[in-house]
């Protein structure tokens, strides 16, 4: 039996006195902790992960007896408390306006009441999942890097620290690592012509909170998916905007049938397959005709306008406001405003995964589903063709299959 699985989790003190080779090469004072399975992340497709991994018959970090148990793995995750991405939500999303909310495997997820938010209801549903299927996530924990294990390179070292505990460092070992680290931390900012010499505020969908904080003047709204068609239409009750995409709207007055959707997927998994960055989902279905987006094209408020030239000091402007385009609206030449809101979307966070020199030509990670094709250790779930809730859940499936060689073998 390794002496390092009985080692505290958070612990700074040397855990073996000899000059072992593994206290030789460790850079912190704790050695590594052995476990079969690394998951970074607790959203919707870390909770996904972790329930098929118990199901297989793994054994969390922290149970009664994990320390003697053939295969184990652990969940780290960020955040101070349950919930993923959509504990920062805005408060005004309510369960009834949020597209993508999906139970997890082996518990269903009932909406009481469709006018809570979303920031509250989910993050409720994620942290009963978690006690229900006592999968033991060490929060808040924030993995800084993760790369091979140069004495025993079938072996890879993530090494993570405590949010919020100075000095509390860990170096888990495992035989693979299943990344569900989402998109959330990573907002994406464009670059245009005069940004940086905006005199207003310009704010990412990833910060906003409340309509009234915007109340002050006109609000450019900037993109093309959900976020951007939500935000306008609740800013649209508290001051005037003007929507902007860089694309026309692709809106979808048909059913959204399993076959659309998996024609979708299908899309965004040969973009992953090729190394290229992937889509988001919503980029390919396109938008949904729901009676509240009716209403605001008829309204006037979602009648969106090409992308702006450039961003002046108080506001933007477009070389050629009277031809848009077929699927835009024209207008003046130049539109003051208060507010920039980027609601552009975000990038997989995956800058922890870079020593292990993943990424492809086309900027993209190389994928055969959830597994990466230049590391068949590293699985990504969430991520291209399993970002939506949906697809998170059948990624766990799939990943836990994909790495259970490592405890069968």
């Amino acid at each position: 039996m390794d002496a390092s699985r009985n080692a505290p989790l958070h612990d700074d003190r040397p855990q073996d006195t000899r000059r072992s080779r593994r206290a030789r090469r460790a850079d912190e004072a704790t050695a590594p902790v052995d476990v079969t399975v690394v998951v970074i992340g607790a959203g919707q497709a870390g909770l996904s992960t972790a329930y098929h991994l118990r199901r297989a018959g793994l054994v969390a970090v922290g149970e009664r007896g994990w320390e003697r148990a053939a295969a184990t793995f652990v969940v780290l995750d960020d955040s101070a408390q349950a919930g993923g991405a959509w504990q920062y939500r805005w408060p005004g999303l309510t369960m009834a306006d949020a597209h993508g909310v999906h139970e997890l495997p082996g518990m269903p997820l009932v909406v009481g009441d469709p006018t809570e938010p979303a920031a509250f209801a989910v993050p409720y549903y994620f942290a009963q999942y978690e006690d229900a299927f006592e999968l033991r996530v060490q929060r808040p924990v924030l993995v800084d890097r993760v790369e091979s294990d140069t004495e025993e390179p079938e072996r890879l070292l993530v090494r993570s620290h405590s949010v919020d505990r100075t000095g509390e460092t860990v170096v888990w070992r495992a035989r693979g690592v299943i990344n569900a680290s989402g998109t959330w931390k990573k907002p994406f900012w464009p670059a245009y012509p005069g940004r940086g010499g905006f005199r207003g505020r310009q704010l990412h969908s990833h910060d906003f909170r409340l309509p009234e904080d915007l109340a002050d003047g006109h609000v450019v709204v900037i993109g093309g998916g959900t976020s951007a068609v939500q935000l306008t239409l609740l800013l649209a009750r508290v001051t005037t905007t003007t929507w902007v995409t860089r694309r026309p709207p692709a809106w979808r007055d048909d059913t959204f049938t399993p076959e659309v959707g998996r024609d979708a997927v299908a899309q965004v998994d040969e973009r992953t397959r090729a190394g290229l960055p992937p889509q988001s989902i919503v980029s390919v279905t396109g938008l949904p005709l729901t009676p509240a987006y009716r209403n605001g094209i008829t309204a006037g408020v979602l009648r969106a306008r090409p992308m702006f030239s450039r961003i002046t000091p108080d506001g933007v402007e477009w070389d050629d406001p009277d031809g848009p385009g077929e699927g835009w609206v024209g207008g003046a030449a130049h539109v003051e405003a208060r507010t920039l809101l980027w609601c552009t979307g975000f990038r997989a966070s995956l800058d922890h995964l870079a020593p292990l020199g993943l990424r492809a030509p086309g900027g993209g990670i190389v994928m055969d589903g959830t597994q990466v094709v230049a590391d068949p250790r590293i699985q990504l779930v969430g991520y291209g063709p399993s970002a939506s809730t949906v697809g998170a859940n059948r990624a766990g499936r799939e990943a836990t299959r994909n790495l259970r060689r490592l405890w069968e073998e």
